[in-house]
């Protein structure tokens, strides 16, 4: 190990996921389930905004928060969604992603854990330890549901965060309102941080969408535009929460990334008025047409949103399977990159329908072999 090299940065791996696409490498024309985002395209009407701010020059850096027209417009949307919240501010973060670290960084103390469900995201041990907390993962297998008991089983009173994904990444499985419900006043009750991670919001088929900020007003709430709108480079997010933790990621911003592209926050701008109902029609069709062709061959639960399946690997390990699956030219992802079983695997179904159908074709035969 080179000596320079921090214990930080040795705390994690780098994420498994490169191994598998090292070997996809090799593979010339692969059926591939495994990517992590939409298959449409950024909608022109948020291309053409973004090329006229760069036309127009609005290439600097924006303000930290954001430039004013995308704040104020998530402002009155979030207001708008939680009318009671008279403390709730919202900025604009680079991605997701930085809106996640900044709130790990802005709460988490060293010694501080954090709950969250395995499967999980795979950055969420990850940022917890750079801030030198401890990850607490709680097992959900085998139905992967957000079990408030189980969740406050494993409180502590080193709890400082319970941190919640529906949709989730990479089982697709939703909480209900009931669940939200729970666990939001768990932590209320507690007096712990509740993040929740509402990336995948939008992708939500067999009920509406609930966020445990409706029953938590101190929930910090991260979302984005990179799955809604297929805008995972521009790394245009956004944070609401109490003003007092909002303002303490801010300053933290200011000194890490800065602000958000600037031409890409007037294409997010933009995409606040695009609808999305006809590509999350296509989804739920996809979701039904993968769900419905393995679910006979492999033990998978069904997900209500996101566009990812995580079925059980016919033989004892995940990893193994999905190195056969490679082998035989298919493209999915091991379930221990995501969780501390190694039992699963993940196949997204934001692929188009000629790969999706040669995916199942492929993943019935190997069930049987």
């Amino acid at each position: 190990m080179h000596p320079w090299i921090s214990q930080r940065a040795n705390s994690f791996d780098s994420s498994g996921i490169r191994r598998v696409f090292d070997l996809a490498a090799k593979l010339k024309d692969p059926i591939n389930l495994s990517i992590g985002q939409p298959d449409f395209d950024v909608p022109d009407e948020v291309k053409q905004a973004a090329i006229e701010a760069i036309e127009t020059g609005k290439n600097a850096y924006s303000p930290t928060q954001g430039i004013g027209p995308l704040r104020e417009a998530m402002r009155s949307k979030v207001l708008a969604d939680y009318p009671t919240h008279t403390d709730r501010d919202v900025f604009i973060s680079s991605g997701t992603s930085g809106g996640l670290l900044l709130s790990m960084l802005a709460m988490v103390n060293p010694g501080d854990e954090v709950i969250f469900l395995d499967p999980f995201f795979v950055m969420y041990p990850a940022l917890v330890q750079m801030c030198g907390g401890v990850p607490v993962p709680v097992d959900s297998y085998p139905d992967f549901r957000l079990n408030v008991a189980k969740i406050e089983a494993a409180i502590t009173e080193k709890t400082k965060v319970i941190l919640v994904n529906s949709p989730a990444n990479p089982t697709g499985v939703t909480a209900t309102a009931d669940e939200m419900k729970a666990v939001a006043q768990l932590a209320a009750d507690r007096g712990i941080a509740l993040v929740s991670d509402e990336i995948y919001r939008h992708f939500f088929y067999d009920d509406q969408f609930v966020s445990p900020a409706q029953f938590n007003d101190q929930t910090i709430v991260i979302d984005g535009f990179s799955k809604s709108h297929a805008m995972t480079g521009w790394r245009v997010g956004f944070v609401h929460g109490p003003s007092e933790l909002m303002n303490a990621m801010l300053k933290l911003q200011q000194y890490s990334f800065v602000c958000a592209p600037q031409p890409a926050q007037w294409g997010a701008l933009r995409a606040l008025e695009v609808s999305l109902s006809g590509h999350l029609a296509d989804y739920q069709r996809k979701r039904d047409l993968v769900y419905d062709g393995l679910s006979d061959v492999y033990e998978v639960v069904k997900p209500g949103g996101a566009f990812y399946l995580f079925p059980k690997a016919p033989i004892a390990s995940g990893a193994a399977f999905v190195e056969k699956a490679i082998s035989r030219g298919l493209l999915i992802i091991p379930g221990n990159i995501f969780s501390h079983r190694d039992s699963h695997f993940r196949i997204s179904f934001a692929a188009p329908d000629e790969t999706l159908h040669q995916g199942i074709e492929l993943l019935r035969t190997l069930a049987t072999e």
